[in-house]
């Protein structure tokens, strides 16, 4: 700020000029003290220069029985995993409150490398909501799979001293830590002193311990209250998560004191615009939370200036003079219902969206699989008794189960009856032509086949289908449409979403995107799908990072041991 800027700021502040911007008449919650006070708020430029009092200002806005908090902050999230554009994760996201957003790129990146980070910062500098961008640490996630780029250490320092860069995000390969990995400790080291980001599901004990050692400092892979008092208890900042596949709320519920909210933050990892259009996004974790027994004051702070200082974002985070203008005005507190958003001193407006500098969208043409035949997908085994994956809705760590299965000239065979159907992992990057061939329990599937190139976090081709040739036809329609979701049955496509922007990304409006997901999940539950939003919880499937059984296209992956099994 300069020293005209900041004179103007003081002046406003003191009462003397009118303000930039004055909110009227509302009541603010005070975080620190947790209650409601009335008060006129005062913005010039992009910071809150008065409370406490009553203001004029050059443009006014009447608040009047309604309540005003922090913007909120989404602590881990990808965006590309909501399917949409940056410039378009802006426009339909801010208006629920979320004013900062945490992104690590690392979907991008692991199809794009370099340039998809680069393509992220450059899209970040243009947005109106703050998106800060965590560095990708594990592309690929492991060595038990083939993505279309590599970063070591060097690549990431490269971004480092980026204004919108933070530190390091989620480092996913905890085995690789605890193993001291060369390459690991390389990126630890190089971001020694800012701040890393942690990933470490079932991560207790000793070995938490010397994952911690690494100076790692948060974890947004937390499912049970115990687990996370202990993490919580050895220092580690607790994010809870609330996504379209990953639901951990509930079970969080209970740690969300005012005890203990300094220490805990929200995120969604990740919500897709149907979800986002029917429930919300962090005001639907906010609202939840305190419908579950969750004090108030816990939850806001959680939401916006816990997560501001577990990051190092300390301009924000309260409804005070000399703090960031990023507020949330709502007109429930409990209900968490928003009716105005200020981003940075600024009201979001239309015209805020249209005065954007587009950015050119990357990786078309990425998906670059041979085309497939139902034989590509067969089964072969020893005997009957078969390694099946267990999805466990709302969850992302799946069991590891054993069936038998219809067992002929060394070939398994699908069998319904049983909800075992199979799943396959397409190599997509034009490395090697890989497929990975497995079997999953969960799906629900009587016919047909669903398909995705968003297959965390190398994104290849994963499908799950209960008849092969319909496997073949799902995943070579994603090779015409530049990727996406497609549901196929008896030799045609049902139902489509094209997402050419590197395999991941929508080129529409988030409505657009909406609107075509509900015909999606229409399809797959005609097939007879039984899961919510079976599309992201395909797209885990393939992830070796979260036990205990997965998929990559070199094979079934025993996640607890960290090595590929014989199927």
């Amino acid at each position: 700020m300069s020293t005209a800027a900041l004179a103007r700021a003081i002046e406003q502040g003191r009462g003397a000029a009118a303000a930039d911007l004055v909110l009227k008449g509302g009541r603010v919650l005070d975080l620190v003290g947790g209650d409601l006070f009335e008060s006129d708020v005062a913005i010039c430029g992009d910071r809150i220069v008065g409370t406490c009092g009553d203001y004029r200002g050059v443009r006014e806005i009447d608040v009047r029985g309604k309540v005003l908090v922090p913007g909120f902050i989404d602590t881990h999230l990808h965006i590309e995993s909501s399917l949409l554009t940056p410039h378009e994760f802006d426009r339909c996201v801010l208006g629920y409150g979320v004013t900062t957003a945490i992104c690590d790129p690392h979907e991008i990146a692991n199809v794009l490398g370099s340039e998809g980070i680069r393509y992220f910062l450059e899209a970040a500098s243009e947005l109106v909501m703050d998106v800060r961008v965590k560095l990708s640490s594990c592309v690929p996630a492991t060595h038990l799979e083939t993505s279309g780029a590599r970063l070591e250490a060097a690549d990431l320092v490269a971004f480092m001293d980026h204004a919108k860069v933070l530190g390091l995000a989620e480092f996913m390969n905890f085995p690789g830590v605890l193993a001291r990995d060369p390459g690991c400790l390389a990126k630890l080291d190089a971001f020694a002193g800012r701040h890393i980001d942690g990933h470490a599901p079932l991560l207790r004990g000793l070995d938490l311990n010397g994952y911690l050692a690494a100076s790692i400092r948060t974890d947004h892979e937390i499912t049970t209250a115990d687990e996370a008092r202990e993490k919580l208890r050895k220092g580690m900042q607790v994010l809870i998560r609330e996504g379209s596949v990953s639901k951990d709320l509930h079970a969080l519920i209970p740690i969300i004191t005012e005890r203990n909210s300094p220490f805990i933050a929200l995120c969604t990892d990740d919500r897709n615009p149907l979800d986002i259009a029917e429930e919300g996004h962090l005001d639907f974790m906010i609202r939840t939370a305190i419908a579950g027994g969750a004090p108030p004051l816990a939850v806001y702070r959680a939401a916006s200036v816990s997560a501001a200082r577990a990051f190092g974002l300390a301009d924000r985070g309260l409804v005070a003079p000399g703090w960031r203008a990023d507020l949330a005005v709502l007109d429930d507190l409990a209900e968490c219902r928003v009716s105005t958003v200020i981003a940075g001193g600024r009201p979001v407006e239309d015209a805020l969206f249209d005065a954007r500098r587009a950015v050119e969208p990357v990786g078309r043409a990425s998906v670059k699989a041979r085309r497939v035949e139902a034989s590509d997908f067969r089964a072969s085994g020893s005997g009957p008794s078969t390694p099946v994956i267990g999805v466990v809705p709302g969850r992302i760590i799946t069991e590891y189960l054993t069936f038998a299965l219809p067992f002929a000239d060394g070939e398994r065979r699908i069998d319904t009856d049983q909800d075992a159907v199979k799943v396959a992992v397409v190599e997509r990057h034009g490395v090697n032509g890989n497929i990975g061939v497995g079997f999953v329990h969960g799906f629900g599937l009587k016919r047909g086949a669903i398909a995705s190139t968003v297959g965390h976090d190398s994104h290849n081709i994963c499908v799950v289908g209960a008849d092969d040739a319909d496997m073949a036809i799902a995943v070579n329609r994603l090779g015409e449409i530049e990727g996406g979701f497609v549901v196929a049955a008896q030799g045609r496509v049902l139902a489509e979403i094209a997402l050419p922007v590197a395999g991941l990304m929508s080129l529409l409006h988030h409505e657009e995107v909406k609107a075509a997901l509900i015909p999606l999940r229409r399809a797959a539950r005609s097939l007879g799908c039984t899961l919510g939003e079976p599309f992201l919880q395909v797209a885990f499937l393939p992830l070796p990072v979260i036990p205990h059984l997965k998929i990559t296209d070199r094979g079934l992956v025993d996640v607890d041991r960290f090595e590929l099994i014989a199927a």
